[in-house]
């Protein structure tokens, strides 16, 4: 990839990347550096409904569509971090399908769930049934510890209302929680007191949550309730204050994540009148997504950006993004949209969030890739991006030192890797810095550091006899031959 100095803007070091090109070749360039890196990938891809989109084409044959989505889901596997979550909007046409695909792509046991997305607050009466929602799909590398890191939802207005402070106890507001637990277990099933003088039991079927102990720990803590006579079914507070929020929910309804209108007039906002995304996601939604799977400095990737929606929301809510659009409006849409987040613009959840501004961005585009058609290195290739080729081919880990430029590219589990390349050496000279000598070798030794091990040396070709290699415990590897492509 290479920048575009004169589209970045902001801090040029807040670790986001906006990046126009083609998603796959771009998800196959980042790989190298990014594998196993994103802690949430979000993807709005084109939903095959028939309709025609001016910068997507949504009007893909079923097959083709399917084929489309299966190669890209599988580099976003595999850029997904170990305790990471991908999750995929999707509609009736082609969600069954998706959801098979992402079952053999991720696994079946790494599904997480679907979510429902209300999009619509009212019926459409121009067709026979109106459709009000549409899915988002989650999966999760380790769907067992996803439960102890995802995060909880915080409570809304809707859930704030709850909470009185009838008695004005000095903890806050608070509302009565069912003091009752379905079943019986005898050392929860015991007589209460009411301050009335009556004497209650559980009811049929039920017994109390707690044993007589805890009872008496809440009774002491004053934290009983028992209706405003003091003669009520047992209940106990429950403090707004002690709510670290909500468990999330598989439904979405519009009024806590927004919905198609409301992701309109966002758009609007920032492009005028401009129609070129008809159905924008509101920045709600990308809100509730990385609300539940990220935390502030996580890296989020969306590969089908369209708007900018994911990379403002991520950025307003202080994570790192990495956003892919392959059409003109990368910049025409996306630059101009992010700049003014940025610039602190107060659209969408900016006020939620307390967004005042600040960050920045590099603008990339997608480069050559590594090899051409025939499977063969691009002459014009450069160091830097054939080197982390190299190491993610031989590791499937990110290349650690892309900014380094020694022949050395690093060290993984005691194993060493170098390569002789372009010059690397000082000498472009096909005879001389590209070649393994003792001269080139030494030069890799004073690069390695404390590295001491076995180590495979990528080159031309080598001068140095088998005997000699097995000594100094080098496999070579020659290029282009033994550089893999990647299908």
């Amino acid at each position: 990839m290479e920048e575009a100095p004169e589209l970045s803007y902001g801090d040029q070091n807040a670790g986001n990347m906006l990046i126009q090109g083609d998603n796959l070749g771009a998800l196959k360039a980042l790989l190298p550096y990014y594998a196993g890196q994103v802690k949430c990938i979000y993807i709005d891809p084109p939903y095959n409904t028939g309709s025609a989109f001016e910068h997507y084409d949504d009007n893909l044959e079923h097959s083709k569509w399917l084929a489309m989505m299966w190669c890209r889901l599988e580099l976003l596997r595999e850029l997904l971090a170990e305790d990471g979550s991908i999750w995929i909007s999707i509609d009736e046409d082609e969600h069954a399908y998706l959801k098979v695909i992402c079952d053999e792509v991720f696994g079946r046991r790494k599904f997480v769930t679907t979510n429902v997305w209300q999009k619509r607050y009212a019926p459409d009466s121009r067709v026979a049934i109106s459709d009000a929602h549409e899915y988002v799909l989650c999966y999760a590398m380790e769907p067992r510890s996803f439960k102890e890191t995802r995060n909880l939802i915080p409570l809304g207005d809707a859930q704030t209302k709850q909470f009185k402070n009838p008695d004005k106890d000095p903890r806050g507001p608070w509302k009565a929680d069912n003091f009752t637990a379905p079943g019986h277990r005898p050392n929860q099933m015991y007589e209460i007191t009411l301050p009335s003088g009556r004497i209650v039991t559980p009811p049929g079927g039920r017994c109390w949550r707690v044993t007589r102990e805890g009872f008496e720990r809440f009774r002491k803590n004053e934290q009983m309730y028992y209706g405003p006579n003091g003669d009520g079914a047992p209940s106990v507070k429950r403090f707004l204050a002690e709510m670290p929020g909500m468990v999330p929910w598989t439904w979405w309804p519009h009024t806590d994540v927004g919905h198609y209108q409301e992701g309109k007039k966002e758009n609007q906002a920032i492009f005028g009148h401009d129609d070129t995304f008809g159905t924008p996601k509101p920045e709600r939604l990308i809100e509730r997504i990385l609300q539940i799977a990220t935390n502030p400095g996580d890296l989020v990737l969306d590969s089908f950006l369209g708007s900018g929606t994911t990379a403002a929301v991520a950025q307003k809510m202080g994570r790192r993004y990495i956003g892919i659009e392959m059409g003109e409006h990368a910049v025409t849409h996306c630059v101009p949209r992010l700049k003014q987040v940025v610039d602190g613009e107060q659209g969408g959840i900016s006020e939620a969030q307390g967004w005042q501004g600040g960050g920045g961005f590099r603008f990339y585009r997608l480069g050559p890739p590594v090899f051409t058609e025939e499977g063969q290195i691009q002459p014009d290739i450069k160091f830097p991006v054939l080197a982390a080729h190299i190491w993610f081919t031989e590791t499937s880990t990110s290349w650690p030192k892309p900014h380094d430029q020694t022949p050395f590219i690093g060290c993984h589990y005691g194993h060493g890797y170098a390569l002789l390349y372009n010059g690397i050496l000082g000498d472009k000279a096909a005879s001389n810095g590209n070649v393994l000598t003792h001269k080139t070798l030494a030069m890799i030794r004073a690069s390695q550091g404390d590295f001491e091990g076995p180590m495979t040396i990528y080159g031309e070709r080598t001068m140095l006899s088998e005997a000699t290699l097995n000594a100094e415990q080098i496999e070579f590897k020659q290029t282009p031959y033994d550089v893999k492509a990647r299908t």
